[in-house]
Protein backbone atom coordinates (compact mmCIF):
# COMPACT_ATOMS: atom_id res chain seq x y z
CA UNK A 1 0.00 0.00 0.00
CA UNK A 2 1.31 3.30 -0.97
CA UNK A 3 0.82 6.93 -1.93
CA UNK A 4 1.15 6.85 -5.54
CA UNK A 5 -0.47 9.92 -7.01
CA UNK A 6 -1.98 13.44 -5.38
CA UNK A 7 -3.95 15.78 -7.37
CA UNK A 8 -3.90 19.68 -7.45
CA UNK A 9 -7.37 22.01 -8.45
CA UNK A 10 -6.16 25.10 -10.51
CA UNK A 11 -8.02 27.75 -12.64
CA UNK A 12 -4.70 27.69 -14.87
CA UNK A 13 -4.09 24.74 -16.02
CA UNK A 14 -1.02 25.66 -18.02
CA UNK A 15 0.58 28.27 -15.21
CA UNK A 16 0.62 25.95 -12.55
CA UNK A 17 1.66 23.07 -14.84
CA UNK A 18 4.87 25.22 -15.91
CA UNK A 19 4.96 26.18 -12.86
CA UNK A 20 5.92 22.67 -11.51
CA UNK A 21 8.22 22.19 -14.12
CA UNK A 22 10.19 25.10 -13.43
CA UNK A 23 10.44 24.20 -9.44
CA UNK A 24 10.52 20.51 -9.80
CA UNK A 25 12.44 19.70 -13.25
CA UNK A 26 9.42 17.51 -14.22
CA UNK A 27 7.93 17.14 -17.48
CA UNK A 28 3.97 16.29 -18.65
CA UNK A 29 3.47 12.73 -19.83
CA UNK A 30 0.03 12.35 -20.34
CA UNK A 31 -3.46 14.54 -20.55
CA UNK A 32 -6.09 12.37 -20.16
CA UNK A 33 -8.91 13.04 -22.54
CA UNK A 34 -11.29 11.03 -20.40
CA UNK A 35 -11.40 13.52 -17.41
CA UNK A 36 -13.40 15.67 -19.82
CA UNK A 37 -16.58 13.42 -18.50
CA UNK A 38 -16.00 15.13 -15.25
CA UNK A 39 -15.83 18.51 -17.20
CA UNK A 40 -11.91 19.06 -16.44
CA UNK A 41 -8.61 19.05 -18.30
CA UNK A 42 -5.83 17.67 -16.74
CA UNK A 43 -1.64 16.96 -16.59
CA UNK A 44 0.24 14.16 -15.20
CA UNK A 45 3.46 14.90 -14.51
CA UNK A 46 5.87 11.64 -12.90
CA UNK A 47 8.15 12.46 -9.89
CA UNK A 48 9.69 8.92 -10.35
CA UNK A 49 7.11 6.45 -10.20
CA UNK A 50 4.65 8.86 -8.20
CA UNK A 51 2.83 11.69 -10.07
CA UNK A 52 1.39 15.07 -9.33
CA UNK A 53 -1.82 15.70 -11.63
CA UNK A 54 -3.15 19.29 -12.05
CA UNK A 55 -7.17 19.60 -12.83
CA UNK A 56 -8.60 22.47 -14.33
CA UNK A 57 -12.70 22.96 -14.61
CA UNK A 58 -13.98 23.76 -18.21
CA UNK A 59 -17.30 24.31 -17.53
CA UNK A 60 -19.95 25.32 -15.01
CA UNK A 61 -20.87 23.38 -11.63
CA UNK A 62 -18.11 20.98 -11.51
CA UNK A 63 -17.15 18.96 -8.67
CA UNK A 64 -13.54 20.56 -9.04
CA UNK A 65 -14.72 24.04 -9.53
CA UNK A 66 -17.48 23.36 -6.58
CA UNK A 67 -14.54 22.47 -4.68
CA UNK A 68 -12.14 25.35 -5.21
CA UNK A 69 -14.66 27.43 -4.52
CA UNK A 70 -15.07 26.06 -0.47
CA UNK A 71 -11.67 26.43 -0.28
CA UNK A 72 -11.34 29.52 -1.80
CA UNK A 73 -9.19 28.87 -4.96
CA UNK A 74 -6.53 26.60 -6.32
CA UNK A 75 -6.07 23.69 -4.18
CA UNK A 76 -4.85 20.55 -3.47
CA UNK A 77 -7.86 18.24 -4.23
CA UNK A 78 -7.17 14.28 -4.28
CA UNK A 79 -4.72 11.81 -2.89
CA UNK A 80 -4.65 8.27 -4.33
CA UNK A 81 -3.52 5.31 -3.10
CA UNK A 82 -2.45 2.11 -4.45
CA UNK A 83 -3.55 -0.65 -2.86
CA UNK A 84 -3.55 -4.47 -3.33
CA UNK A 85 -7.26 -5.82 -3.19
CA UNK A 86 -9.95 -3.26 -4.61
CA UNK A 87 -12.68 -5.97 -3.16
CA UNK A 88 -11.47 -5.56 0.13
CA UNK A 89 -11.17 -1.86 0.15
CA UNK A 90 -14.91 -1.72 -0.88
CA UNK A 91 -15.76 -4.26 1.60
CA UNK A 92 -14.38 -1.79 4.57
CA UNK A 93 -15.62 1.24 2.61
CA UNK A 94 -18.81 -0.38 2.69
CA UNK A 95 -19.00 -1.04 6.82
CA UNK A 96 -17.62 1.89 7.83
CA UNK A 97 -20.75 3.80 5.47
CA UNK A 98 -18.21 5.69 3.55
CA UNK A 99 -19.75 5.68 0.02
CA UNK A 100 -18.08 5.39 -3.41
CA UNK A 101 -18.17 8.25 -6.05
CA UNK A 102 -17.16 6.97 -8.55
CA UNK A 103 -15.24 3.25 -9.52
CA UNK A 104 -13.93 1.31 -12.73
CA UNK A 105 -12.84 -1.93 -12.93
CA UNK A 106 -10.58 -2.26 -15.80
CA UNK A 107 -8.28 -4.93 -16.99
CA UNK A 108 -4.95 -2.96 -15.90
CA UNK A 109 -6.41 -1.16 -12.58
CA UNK A 110 -9.49 -0.61 -10.61
CA UNK A 111 -10.26 2.29 -9.15
CA UNK A 112 -12.54 3.27 -6.25
CA UNK A 113 -13.08 7.29 -5.57
CA UNK A 114 -14.55 7.79 -1.65
CA UNK A 115 -16.86 9.89 -0.86
CA UNK A 116 -15.34 13.30 0.68
CA UNK A 117 -18.34 14.33 3.08
CA UNK A 118 -18.16 10.54 4.36
CA UNK A 119 -14.72 10.10 4.96
CA UNK A 120 -13.26 13.91 5.39
CA UNK A 121 -10.24 15.04 5.06
CA UNK A 122 -10.20 15.12 1.23
CA UNK A 123 -11.15 12.72 -1.94
CA UNK A 124 -9.74 9.54 -1.47
CA UNK A 125 -8.95 7.13 -4.44
CA UNK A 126 -8.15 3.80 -3.53
CA UNK A 127 -6.36 1.88 -6.96
CA UNK A 128 -5.01 -1.02 -7.93
CA UNK A 129 -3.11 -1.56 -10.57
CA UNK A 130 -2.06 -4.81 -12.64
CA UNK A 131 1.59 -5.59 -12.49
CA UNK A 132 1.57 -2.95 -9.49
CA UNK A 133 4.10 -1.52 -11.45
CA UNK A 134 2.11 0.22 -14.01
CA UNK A 135 -0.34 3.11 -14.05
CA UNK A 136 -2.75 3.22 -16.39
CA UNK A 137 -3.89 7.44 -15.01
CA UNK A 138 -0.38 8.63 -16.61
CA UNK A 139 -0.61 7.44 -19.57
CA UNK A 140 0.83 4.58 -21.74
CA UNK A 141 4.81 5.95 -22.00
CA UNK A 142 4.86 7.65 -18.67
CA UNK A 143 8.23 5.42 -18.41
CA UNK A 144 10.08 7.67 -20.82
CA UNK A 145 8.54 10.55 -18.71
CA UNK A 146 10.62 9.74 -15.58
CA UNK A 147 14.05 10.84 -16.62
CA UNK A 148 13.01 14.78 -16.12
CA UNK A 149 12.22 14.34 -13.11
CA UNK A 150 15.01 11.90 -11.72
CA UNK A 151 15.00 9.92 -8.63
CA UNK A 152 12.51 12.36 -7.40
CA UNK A 153 9.37 11.49 -5.43
CA UNK A 154 6.29 12.27 -3.48
CA UNK A 155 7.00 10.89 -0.11
CA UNK A 156 4.08 12.36 2.34
CA UNK A 157 0.92 14.34 2.03
CA UNK A 158 -0.81 16.73 4.64
CA UNK A 159 -4.40 17.30 5.13
CA UNK A 160 -6.26 20.12 7.28
CA UNK A 161 -9.34 18.86 9.02
CA UNK A 162 -12.00 20.32 10.85
CA UNK A 163 -12.40 17.20 13.22
CA UNK A 164 -8.48 15.97 12.96
CA UNK A 165 -8.53 12.52 15.29
CA UNK A 166 -11.89 11.43 13.73
CA UNK A 167 -10.50 11.63 10.22
CA UNK A 168 -7.54 10.00 10.78
CA UNK A 169 -8.92 7.23 12.67
CA UNK A 170 -11.89 6.81 9.36
CA UNK A 171 -8.98 6.94 6.90
CA UNK A 172 -6.70 3.92 8.88
CA UNK A 173 -10.09 2.18 9.31
CA UNK A 174 -10.39 2.39 5.80
CA UNK A 175 -7.07 1.41 4.76
CA UNK A 176 -6.41 -0.93 7.27
CA UNK A 177 -3.92 0.99 9.22
CA UNK A 178 -3.37 2.39 12.11
CA UNK A 179 -2.90 6.04 13.36
CA UNK A 180 0.29 7.63 15.43
CA UNK A 181 0.42 10.87 17.43
CA UNK A 182 3.84 12.84 15.56
CA UNK A 183 5.77 15.67 17.34
CA UNK A 184 4.27 18.40 15.00
CA UNK A 185 0.94 17.47 16.57
CA UNK A 186 -0.38 15.77 13.57
CA UNK A 187 -2.03 12.45 13.38
CA UNK A 188 -0.56 10.01 10.80
CA UNK A 189 -1.03 6.90 8.87
CA UNK A 190 2.50 5.75 7.54
CA UNK A 191 2.01 3.35 4.39
CA UNK A 192 4.16 0.80 2.87
CA UNK A 193 5.46 3.83 0.68
CA UNK A 194 4.24 7.45 1.89
CA UNK A 195 2.96 9.44 4.74
CA UNK A 196 -0.84 10.55 5.32
CA UNK A 197 -0.69 13.22 7.65
CA UNK A 198 -3.91 15.19 9.53
CA UNK A 199 -3.65 18.78 11.03
CA UNK A 200 -6.19 20.86 12.42
CA UNK A 201 -8.11 22.86 10.52
CA UNK A 202 -11.00 25.52 10.10
CA UNK A 203 -14.63 24.21 9.67
CA UNK A 204 -15.84 23.76 6.19
CA UNK A 205 -11.99 24.04 4.86
CA UNK A 206 -10.66 20.00 4.71
CA UNK A 207 -8.50 19.22 1.92
CA UNK A 208 -4.86 19.01 0.97
CA UNK A 209 -2.63 21.60 2.36
CA UNK A 210 1.03 19.82 1.78
CA UNK A 211 3.19 17.74 -0.33
CA UNK A 212 6.34 16.09 1.02
CA UNK A 213 8.83 15.81 -2.12
CA UNK A 214 12.00 14.09 -2.13
CA UNK A 215 13.78 16.41 -4.48
CA UNK A 216 15.38 14.71 -7.90
CA UNK A 217 18.72 16.19 -9.59
CA UNK A 218 17.20 18.59 -11.78
CA UNK A 219 14.83 20.27 -8.91
CA UNK A 220 15.35 23.87 -8.75
CA UNK A 221 13.58 24.92 -5.34
CA UNK A 222 13.01 28.32 -4.57
CA UNK A 223 14.06 27.36 -0.74
CA UNK A 224 13.03 24.09 0.64
CA UNK A 225 9.61 25.30 0.65
CA UNK A 226 6.97 26.33 -2.02
CA UNK A 227 3.79 27.74 -2.78
CA UNK A 228 2.06 26.42 -5.97
CA UNK A 229 -1.64 25.76 -7.21
CA UNK A 230 -2.44 27.03 -3.34
CA UNK A 231 -0.24 24.01 -2.16
CA UNK A 232 2.89 23.89 0.00
CA UNK A 233 5.51 21.63 -1.53
CA UNK A 234 7.91 20.88 1.07
CA UNK A 235 11.70 19.44 0.03
CA UNK A 236 12.80 16.67 2.32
Amino acid sequence: MRLRQVALAGRDLDAVVDELRAALGIEVAFNDPSVAVFGLRNAVLPLGDTFLEVVSPQQADTAAGRYMARRGGDCGYMVMVQTEDTDADRRRAAALGVRVAWSVDLEDIRGTHLHPRDLGGALLSLDTAVPPAAWRWAGPNWQRTVGAGGSAAIVGVEMQCAQRDAVAQRWAALLDRTVEAAPDGTARIALDRGTLRFAAGAPGADGVTTLDVAPGPRTRPRGTDMVICGTRIRLV
